[in-house]
């Protein structure tokens, strides 16, 4: 076994396609768990998830990928769904993505 290879490569990608469902839809479930939130906590949201979809060979627009993911435009869910972020969260989420980047 080549010991550069990461384990989740060999993962099926039926397997990986459900669980990325799994994922998404439980997010949609969860509104109350914001993306600010999301962010401040694991460096990654909702609209993280609809750029890497997009990165993977999306077809669609950035529009058409955020509506994939929230279940709805994205407008409307900014609208009914997200709350106004405060300065304790924005500094929080601004300290974890600055851990995602690799030099």
């Amino acid at each position: 076994m080549d010991t550069n290879t990461d384990p989740l490569d060999q993962l099926d990608d039926a397997v990986a396609a459900q669980a990325f469902r799994r994922l998404v839809r439980h997010l949609r479930h969860r509104h109350d768990a914001q993306n600010i939130d999301l962010m401040g906590l694991s460096g990654f949201c909702r609209n993280c998830l609809a750029d890497w979809i997009i990165d993977a060979g999306f077809e669609g627009d950035k529009l058409a990928a955020r509506e994939l993911i929230h279940g709805m435009p994205q407008a409307e869910w900014k609208e009914t769904r997200q709350t106004p972020a405060t300065d304790e969260q924005l500094a929080r989420m601004e300290a974890s993505v600055a851990k995602n980047r690799v030099d």
